[in-house]
């Protein structure tokens, strides 16, 4: 096929429904090539950010017990109702952890940077279906299906997965569909998967029920904060509670805070990291993450600074110059300007009067919104090619790359299913799923 049809190939085959609400993005004939020591790091990657996301939940736990300081339990516990943090630290999820981990890559000069890690993630059922469209195994349907897997005390021969949506991801509703469709088109799971709202769910003394069968598992496709416009949330709660069913993501919140790159980097909890990552795992992590700093506008004894920053105060982060605001300012979580790119503020490519009323606000929403600041990660030009349509022609493009491999953890172990290429125009520094920009699979 020449690459025009394939393009015309890849369009057609697009779901009537689609694979998100309202939006597009530019197609291409073919996947991003990955070089093989790109895809070993990327490999690599997965077990060191499910034993990050462990030590994370040890963290919290110890602060919680006082076997480390209340202060991390307390920035990241901000501005949540109580009722949730009592549900977070119920015994029956201890050990919870997401079954779905997917960070934010970018290539840059100097190799890798992960500026985020999401484990209530979109883009899913996205790669899955490119995978499809590519001719590629199913490794994300596989993947994800194996990561869902009911445990054996709360399933029996009809039990059924419930991928639940709320009205704020409701963008993210078609991919779900597909995914739930595809699981049983290529018979991927043995259990039935079915894309609902949480107010489709009935709720009895021995269980969840769906259409009158019962559900073993419910992912949970909304975020947190989005809890009290979520139908029925307390019963959820207490089914889940009473091993009635399992969510995943489990409901801890602080699982869904960026703050915990700030954390990592907090001079006072690097023996923890150290021994709890390993001291392999916590080298290899160090030059990945961007140094990040809590804006905690405490006061500081006269004689200190702020790290790397030199300065006394964060509200003189306010007069840095344009060449110094090469920083990210973004909000930790909880909060619908979390999500995507709608509370993500590079400094250098803002007015001074902008940078100043974002660093304001975020100080002054310390309290209930805690905010964080990240070193800006520089990325790197690469070329792939999309096919324009209206002039039925291939045509190049510059960009500017974000990689979002996708690990699902199966009996404590990642599986990388898939890898979703992001390339955005070069003249645009923050990398999101744009209408201009190429969304395509990584491939090696």
């Amino acid at each position: 096929m020449t690459p025009s049809e394939k393009a015309h190939a890849l369009r057609d085959a697009i779901p009537p429904g689609g694979l998100f609400a309202d939006k597009s993005w530019r197609i291409s004939p073919d996947p991003f090539p990955l070089s093989p020591e790109l895809h070993r790091q990327l490999i690599e990657l997965g077990p060191r950010l499910h034993s990050f996301n462990k030590a994370c939940n040890l963290l919290y736990r110890q602060s919680i017990e006082g076997k480390q300081p209340s202060w991390i339990h307390e920035y990241l516990d901000a501005g949540k109702p109580a009722a949730l943090l009592e549900t977070a630290r119920h015994k029956q999820f201890k050990n919870d952890l997401p079954c779905v981990i997917r960070p934010d890559v970018l290539l840059t000069e100097d190799g890798l940077a992960i500026t985020e890690l999401d484990s209530v993630p979109g883009g899913i059922g996205l790669t899955a279906w490119l995978q499809q469209a590519y001719q590629q195994p199913p490794a994300m349907l596989k993947a994800f299906a194996a990561a869902l897997a009911p445990k054996s005390q709360i399933s029996n021969l009809k039990s059924q997965i419930a991928l639940v949506v709320s009205d704020e991801a409701a963008a993210y509703r078609p991919e779900m569909e597909w995914l739930a469709s595809a699981n049983l088109k290529f018979q991927i799971s043995n259990f039935k998967f079915l894309c609902c709202r949480a107010e489709d769910l009935e709720y009895r003394d021995n269980g969840v029920f769906l259409h009158n069968e019962p559900v073993a598992v419910i992912y949970r496709f909304f975020e947190l904060f989005d809890l009290s416009n979520i139908a029925n949330a307390d019963k959820l709660i207490h089914a889940a509670a009473e091993g009635h069913v399992h969510v995943t993501p489990p409901f801890k919140p602080f699982f869904e805070e960026k703050l915990w790159f700030a954390l990592f980097w907090f001079p006072q909890l690097a023996d923890f990291w150290r021994r709890e990552l390993g001291d392999r795992y916590f080298r290899d992590l160090q030059p990945l993450i961007p140094f990040t700093w809590l804006m905690d506008p405490s006061p500081l004894p006269p004689h200190a600074v702020i790290p790397h920053l030199n300065i006394h105060d964060w509200s003189q982060l306010s007069n840095f110059s344009q060449k110094q605001r090469d920083l990210i300012l973004k909000i930790s979580g909880f909060s619908e300007r979390a999500w995507g790119s709608r509370g993500v503020f590079l400094g250098s490519d803002m007015s001074g009067d902008d940078w100043k009323k974002e660093v304001t606000r975020a100080l002054g929403e310390f309290k209930t919104h805690p905010h964080i600041l990240q070193r800006f990660a520089k990325t790197k030009l690469v070329e792939h090619a999309w096919h324009n349509f209206e002039k039925n022609e291939q045509i190049t493009m510059k960009g500017r790359l974000r990689l979002c491999p996708y690990y699902f953890v199966q009996n404590d172990k990642p599986d990388l299913g898939g890898i979703l290429a992001t390339i955005c125009p070069a003249d645009k520094k923050l990398i999101h799923g744009m209408q201009d920009a190429i969304l395509t699979l990584a491939t090696h």
